[in-house]
């Protein structure tokens, strides 16, 4: 299998364009970053540095490890108030991330601010479709581009799944299928959601198959109860089934038991998914549970334009951080108006909805559309 810099050569019968990683473009729009947690230290701003995003401020509750993570990253300003980074003139972007029900307050604060052009949020936008709706229409009517922080979009693989299918390589999709066997680390503000898995993981792959194969026209939750998970939730292991308006039948099996634990149990670990189409296959896995240690998400798929034998791309870059890159690219390139936002707010409340119907469907028992809960 040979690599070609910036692309892909599939293999000799197939050379395409396909692309793991979006290109970065603009970097001019300085950032203003508010959260020094996991997500935002150890992997959006190692995105920023290999990309050379312009990050000006930091801020966090907790002055001294402001501090630190502003000398870690070669951050100029360290604030030990989130207001200090909204209020400098010099921010373009606001890069949020802070606990869901903590970013309202942020955004009322940052829309009153003219230097800020556009904000960057973490998923999920809220913990209900409601307040989402809310922050997306105040940055409308401000004038702000709102992103969401939907990043499994940029995972390599689904990146090049994208395009395989946009190509029409695999024909008409008739099944998608995600499987995750992962232990997720809950944070302790979920305690008081009464909202677990829907809302916090399995929102990557609503969202992901929303931008695979359009709106879902009916969804059916069953869970069960993690019983690693200590405090209350009604969703922990979740089956979900979708039937797309394109006629797809999807389903995400999110399992967060996955094995017990004991020492010297073999746990086996992953998330894998599968396409099948009505010329083709396409099956891969996500790297996301190898971190730390990291690895690459993988692809192989088997079509008519590979002489139906089975081709795996490959590429080095990984989900964390790499797809984070992404994420912040396509937010520069709409300020600069150089593409549409590919993270839109206004589009990320269809996946809220989807969520919202989805806890609609374990209170009723029963199949709920999700035009029920927003609709344009």
């Amino acid at each position: 299998m040979m690599r070609e810099r910036g692309g892909i050569v599939a293999g000799a019968d197939v050379r395409s364009e396909l692309l793991p990683d979006r290109p970065v473009g603009v970097r001019s729009y300085k950032i203003g970053a508010v959260g020094t947690g996991f997500i935002m230290n150890e992997v959006q701003l190692a995105a920023y540095a290999k990309a050379g995003f312009d990050v000006i401020a930091v801020a966090a509750s907790d002055a001294e490890k402001a501090r630190a993570v502003a000398a870690r990253w070669g951050i100029p300003g360290a604030h030990a108030n989130a207001l200090d980074v909204i209020g400098d003139p010099a921010v373009d972007i606001l890069d949020v991330a802070v606990p869901p029900h903590a970013q309202r307050a942020l955004v009322e604060a940052a829309v009153a601010q003219p230097h800020i052009k556009a904000l960057l949020l973490q998923k999920p936008l809220a913990p209900t479709l409601a307040d989402a709706k809310y922050i997306v229409e105040l940055c409308e009517r401000n004038g702000k581009l709102v992103s969401v922080n939907q990043n499994m979009r940029f995972d390599q693989s689904m990146q090049v799944l994208k395009q395989i299918l946009d190509r029409g390589w695999l024909g008409s999709p008739v099944t998608a299928t995600i499987e995750m066997r992962a232990i997720p680390h809950w944070q302790e503000y979920l305690k008081d959601y009464n909202r677990l898995t829907l809302l916090n993981m399995s929102i990557h792959h609503l969202d992901v198959m929303r931008f695979l194969f359009g709106e879902v026209r009916y969804i059916f939750v069953a869970t069960r109860q993690d019983p690693r998970t200590r405090f209350a939730h009604r969703d922990g292991i979740c089956a979900i089934t979708l039937e797309f308006a394109s006629g797809v039948l999807g389903h995400c099996f999110d399992d967060v038991w996955a094995s017990p634990t004991s020492d010297g149990f073999p746990a086996e670990i992953f998330i894998r998914w599968r396409i099948v189409g009505i010329d083709g296959v396409a099956k891969g896995t996500i790297g996301w549970p190898d971190y730390p240690d990291g690895s690459p998400s993988t692809l192989s798929f088997c079509a008519p334009v590979t002489e139906r034998q089975w081709v795996t791309p490959q590429w080095e870059t990984m989900w964390f951080p790499d797809a984070f890159i992404g994420v912040m690219a396509q937010l520069q390139d709409a300020l600069a108006g150089k593409a549409p936002l590919a993270l839109d707010g206004r589009d990320n409340l269809r996946t809220m909805a989807l969520v919202e119907a989805g806890y609609a469907s374990l209170d009723r028992h029963s199949a709920v559309e999700p035009s029920e809960f927003h609709q344009e």
